[in-house]
């Protein structure tokens, strides 16, 4: 067995008993694990996304509208681990098939995901017993140390050129947060949340209270890549619509069809508790606990192999 066979084995090791501690800190804080559909007739419009088409539906991008549509039915404390796809995203931290990890809870906010996230990966690393400082690439993360939350405004005041407000307006924002603040965010020696995201940036969450420009959204970042996105859910139907028809306006300026909107969802909407929900990728946090270089590393076969 070659030494790269050997470390390809033992990351998938790593992967299996990750996952189950994640299973093992949702169900020891009283979570139930959901299974929701994978083929939709409709998803949530999102312009960056690119849905994947199976006949007149669609496969999940994120299992986050039934999930949702659970929590208006009475669940209050729900997770799952499943497959999404996204077409056209490819690359050594992309999947065109990905696994997520996503949670919702009643009565919680964003700022309760945060302290979540940094509750789940500790206690990831603690069951798993690894080395502390962990190493990710050559750079030492300090797990337990406090970790900072910047705001998106911040951000650019302090790592780049251009403020937020000019860089919406020239349509650069996300070239922005790619190419000048994720490589400085590789420089902090802890996982850091970005957060308190332009509302434009945040079409399913609600505003910051009193801050109309501001969405209560963050981002986990460790080594300067996305772990995971999470918020305030919006239960505003009639807003969530608005927003809905935006995204595809702005898809259909970018030559590329609208998608269908889940009316079922906006129904259901009508009656969904206050509640906070999060994606996170199962598939990039193996790759950083396992100190990969690339996500092919911690899967069993990249999609070129199949």
């Amino acid at each position: 067995m070659t030494p790269d066979v050997e470390k390809h084995l033992a990351c998938l090791e790593t992967r299996s008993l990750i996952i189950q501690a994640i299973r093992d800190f949702f169900t020891d804080s009283g979570y139930l694990e959901v299974e929701t559909p994978v083929l939709c007739p409709s998803i949530i419009p999102e312009a960056q996304i690119e849905p994947v088409n199976i006949g007149n539906n669609y496969l999940q991008a994120s299992p986050e509208l039934c999930m949702k549509r659970l929590l208006s039915k009475g669940f209050d404390k729900i997770f799952q681990i499943c497959k999404c796809f996204r077409k056209n995203e490819r690359g050594p931290r992309h999947l065109p098939e990905l696994t997520l990890l996503e949670w919702y809870t009643r009565d919680h906010t964003y700022l309760d995901l945060m302290d979540q996230c940094q509750a789940l990966i500790r206690f990831i690393i603690q069951k798993l017993a690894f080395e502390i400082p962990l190493h990710y690439q050559g750079r030492a993360i300090h797990f337990s140390s406090p970790w900072p939350r910047l705001t998106v405004k911040n951000a650019f005041q302090k790592y780049s050129d251009t403020d937020v407000f000019t860089a919406l307006e020239t349509n650069r924002f996300d070239e922005i947060i790619s190419f000048e603040i994720e490589p400085c965010l590789e420089n902090i020696t802890t996982p850091v949340f970005l957060c308190d995201y332009p509302a434009s940036q945040a079409s399913l969450s609600k505003l910051l209270p009193g801050n109309s420009d501001c969405a209560q959204r963050f981002e986990l970042y460790i080594s300067g890549i996305e772990i995971a996105n999470g918020f305030t859910e919006l239960n505003d139907p009639e807003e969530q619509a608005l927003r809905f028809e935006k995204e595809n306006q702005i898809r259909i300026s970018m030559n590329k069809p609208p998608v269908s909107v889940p009316k079922k969802f906006l129904e259901d909407l009508k009656t969904m508790p206050e509640a906070a929900g999060i994606a996170l990728g199962v598939d990039r946090l193996v790759m950083i606990l396992c100190n990969a270089k690339t996500i092919d590393e911690v899967i069993t076969f990249p999609p070129e192999q199949l």
